[in-house]
């Protein structure tokens, strides 16, 4: 289950990936582009310390790109060169933002997704005391025996 909450974040997820995508060797889009959110979805984190999501974005008329975050309320040692940048979430505090391909919670996630049949988070905000569901913006499957360990 991922809590999300309802929170300002300064400079916003996007802000970050329009200044970090274009450095990227894998980035197909045009130049001075805003990346749009098209979707997205998220795995659990079973410590409950790290956000777990993956954004597809579109940069103008460029192909959708899957980007894998993981959120910290820490730097993350020896992640230096996986690092997206900071920001600041009003209920969190301060947030280290990272490439999920360099994190290692992320790849523990993602393999339990696929191997162990987890698949993605359910996503509740939290409103007077009350969990409420939020229908996700897309829905991924895994096909894992539930039983598989994750290395």
């Amino acid at each position: 289950m991922a809590l999300l909450h309802r929170a300002e974040i300064r400079p916003t997820k996007l802000e970050l990936l329009a200044t970090w995508l274009p450095g990227r060797r894998w980035f197909h889009g045009p130049a001075g582009t805003e990346p749009v959110r098209v979707a997205g979805f998220r795995f659990d984190d079973p410590a409950g310390e790290v956000g777990i999501e993956t954004i597809l974005v579109r940069a103008g008329d460029g192909p959708v790109h899957q980007v894998p975050l993981t959120y910290r309320g820490a730097p993350l040692a020896g992640a230096d060169g996986w690092l997206v940048g900071t920001t600041h979430h009003t209920v969190l505090g301060p947030r280290w933002v990272y490439d999920g391909c360099g994190d290692p919670v992320y790849a523990a996630a993602l393999a339990d997704a696929i191997l162990a049949g987890t698949g993605q988070a359910r996503e509740f905000f939290e409103v007077d005391g009350e969990r409420q569901y939020r229908e996700p913006s897309m829905t991924v499957a895994a096909t894992g025996t539930g039983d598989a360990p994750a290395p």
